[in-house]
């Protein structure tokens, strides 16, 4: 189907059921534009004449396990209502042309760039290369594409934009090439790869997983190669209570090393006890050896490492609590992670800038204003900058909301909903 036809799908309506899906029923007036939008900037790139899809991907919250995944941890995370979205269309030969909204287009030649180049690190076509290798080692079909995508999962947002852009690019060659036959969970799998290998950034599975499956979903990363994933029926709109997230305007753009320091650390700890990461251990072997473990790595691996079993516990704890409908058990774990996480973890702000911590006043004002209230709050994601995350009841969000974008600057809370589809084909 042409771009004028899918344009014409949309005005009429054939999409308002799928568009309702994705986005509530509130947004589908928004969506229907944006839609239209990026197939015309697609048209005006790439031609109207060609065949197109469009597809979507995920941002993603990650509810509980704050830098957990990476050391074969748990997690719970949700796929959410922001998105990126890509109209594509096959093209002869090897050549892949990806352009992002406010982006320079990415042209990579997919027969040529198959192994990682250290020169491309951070840089977004090493992420298409990456996924296309990715694919292709584990035998799937590969091809040349055109695509034009635009993402309301702002950059640095701690809602996973990377993850999204990598599975989106997988979710493209699934359904142009491979009849849609790869599973979310294979994709996601190829996406860490490709973000480790080929962009060159340590990181674990959950940011890839979450943004594919979709839905509120449990993972226990044990064995990475077979992760245990479990579908959470629990809808946290319908209990009264909003999902918001406040960006502080912190970039994750020049913090690869905070972030890497963080596993890092853990297998450090981990190697120094004779296994390759945290899991394979138990916490009391790890206090055993703390007086060794301060002298030789530091006090601050230490204190991460009994983070990360903490943190696990509080992973099973808050997966239980929501299996049982039991919000006040949820919070108390929401918030216990979130001063482990300042406390010990100490990814709220970067060493590097002590004088900017966007993160830590954000989570002084959720403290201030929902302390008396039924809320949780926490540092969300990766840290250092970025997003924090609030459950706010319905009747506190505007004053929540209020406070947050008086400091942070009009838009800086978001109030998300929870979605069912992560990486999928609109059409």
């Amino acid at each position: 189907m042409n771009t004028t036809a899918v344009i014409e799908k949309i005005n009429t309506g054939a999409l308002d059921a799928r568009f309702v899906a994705l986005y509530g029923k509130e947004a589908l007036t928004a969506q229907r534009a944006r839609y239209i939008k990026a197939i015309e900037e697609f048209a005006a790139l790439y031609g109207a004449e060609r065949d197109v899809y469009l597809l979507s991907v995920a941002g993603r919250s990650e509810l509980a396990g704050n830098h957990t995944d990476h050391n074969r941890g748990a997690v719970i995370a949700a796929s959410i209502d922001l998105d990126i979205i890509a109209v594509a269309a096959k093209t002869e030969g090897s050549v892949v042309r990806v352009k992002s909204e406010g982006y320079p287009e990415d042209v990579v030649d997919i027969a040529d760039f198959r192994t990682p180049r250290e020169a491309r690190f951070s840089k977004s076509d090493a992420i298409i290369a990456g996924m296309c290798a990715g694919l292709a080692k584990k035998g799937y079909r590969t091809g040349g594409f055109v695509a034009y995508t635009t993402s309301s999962v702002l950059k640095g947002s701690g809602l996973s934009s990377s993850a999204a852009f990598e599975d989106m690019i997988g979710n493209i060659q699934n359904h142009l090439y491979n009849a849609g036959k790869i599973s979310n969970v294979e994709i996601a799998k190829i996406a860490q790869f490709a973000e480790n290998e080929f962009f060159g950034k340590p990181c674990g599975l959950m940011d890839q997983m979450a943004c594919a499956v979709g839905g509120i979903i449990a993972i226990d990363f044990k064995n990475n190669t077979k992760p245990v994933i479990e579908k959470i029926d629990f809808d946290i709109t319908a209990a009264g209570y909003n999902l918001c997230i406040v960006n502080t305007g912190g970039n994750h753009a020049d913090l690869t090393p905070d972030y890497a320091a963080v596993p890092a650390e853990m297998k450090a700890v981990a190697a120094a006890l004779g296994a390759s990461v945290l899991r394979e251990l138990d916490e009391k072997t790890v206090l055993a050896a703390a007086p060794r473990l301060r002298q030789t790595l530091g006090d601050r691996a230490v204190l991460r490492a009994l983070h990360f079993f903490a943190e696990n516990r509080r992973v099973a704890a808050g997966k239980q609590a929501l299996l049982d409908g039991n919000l006040p058990a949820f919070f108390e774990n929401v918030l216990a992670s979130g001063r482990s996480s300042f406390c010990y973890l100490q990814n709220v702000y970067t060493t590097k800038n002590v004088a900017e911590q966007g993160l830590s006043l954000a989570l002084c004002l959720a403290e201030r204003t929902l302390e008396e209230k039924s809320a949780a709050w926490r540092v969300h994601g990766g840290g250092f900058a970025g997003t924090i995350q609030a459950f706010v009841k319905a009747e506190d969000v505007a004053e929540f909301r209020a406070v947050m974008d008086n400091v942070f600057g009009e838009g800086a809370c978001m109030v998300l909903r929870v979605r069912r589809e992560g990486a999928t084909l609109v059409c």
